[in-house]
């Protein structure tokens, strides 16, 4: 049986989706969305080499290089060679961490879950105006959320590693001999998708502050993932035939088109954050009401 919020969505899907993306521009989405790419690009070295130092203690470091490269090209298709090359030359010349680069390493790569809070607060104000997370609870969750993710790719890494070692068998049959290296790559993407999702719904349980249903989170995650899958094509495609950002841009090219990459995968998680905020307006305010923008409030004068 449909709720009543997934009926109304339903009954007018177009003027929902309209709904969501004035609420997601009166919020300045595409602003927060630069602000979290920004912090994005600053945390995601730190953090890969704080997670890839952590999981060579279990893990050969090779197979643990092969699944991050594999998985980086979900969040910065195209470019997850140069990342991983500067990945492994650190890990080649892992003694010269000090106690002093890694709390610094530790800073930055927490900088993205902070200002991915923030902006959160920005989506669900709602919801920030009713509860109030305590600030030590900002301030730990972002090493929790680096603890999970690095968990997360454990398990992926092993996973992967039986999949492809089912890739490299095949199958006899009645005569027949089918290679299971097709069936291996499937596997390997669905996982990749699953994984996609299982995180962005992660992102909407644990950041926007008070509790959100998980059936609500899921939407959002399954909204924000196949929005990334569709673009996330695209930019490959655009990139290897279209783009000449590696002629105007030289040696930049890279931070360019990671940052771009970032920007526009924070511009998707913020717009699934939104189609889950519009969720909840659902019977608690009129059909056409106009979005409640996020501003300052001015001082008053004395």
């Amino acid at each position: 049986m449909l709720s009543y919020e997934a009926e109304v969505v339903l009954k007018n899907p177009g003027a929902f989706v309209l709904r969501t993306l004035k609420a997601f521009r009166a919020n300045q989405g595409l602003l927060l969305a630069g602000a979290v790419a920004y912090y994005a690009l600053l945390s995601i070295v730190p953090l890969l080499i704080l997670i890839a130092i952590a999981l060579s203690h279990v893990i050969d470091e090779a197979e643990l290089l092969l699944t991050l490269g594999r998985y980086l090209e979900w969040l910065v298709p195209g470019q997850s060679g140069p990342i991983i090359i500067e990945l492994a030359n650190f890990m080649a010349h892992r003694d010269v961490l000090g106690w002093v680069l890694l709390a610094t390493m530790l800073f930055f790569s927490s900088l993205a879950f902070t200002v991915l809070e923030n902006a959160m607060s920005v989506i669900f104000v709602h919801r920030v105006a009713i509860h109030r997370r305590h600030f030590l609870v900002s301030a730990i969750l972002p090493y929790c959320y680096i603890l999970s993710l690095g968990a997360g790719l454990l398990l992926i890494t092993l996973v992967a590693g039986i999949l492809q070692a089912v890739g490299e068998g095949s199958l006899y049959f009645q005569g027949h001999i089918w290679s299971l290296g097709g069936v291996s790559g499937v596997l390997l993407y669905l996982l990749g998708l699953v994984g996609e999702i299982f995180v962005l719904t992660s992102v909407y349980l644990v950041m926007p502050v008070g509790r959100i249903s998980l059936q609500r989170a899921l939407i959002g995650g399954v909204t924000a993932a196949l929005l990334w899958e569709v673009t996330r094509h695209i930019l490959v495609w655009y990139f290897a035939t279209l783009s000449l950002v590696g002629t105007v841009y030289g040696s930049l090219t890279t931070a360019i088109v990671v940052l771009l990459s970032l920007e526009i995968a924070a511009a998707l998680l913020l717009l699934g954050a939104q189609v889950i905020s519009e969720f909840e307006r659902i019977g608690k305010e009129p059909e056409n009401a106009p979005p409640m923008p996020f501003h300052v409030k001015e001082q008053e004068n004395e």
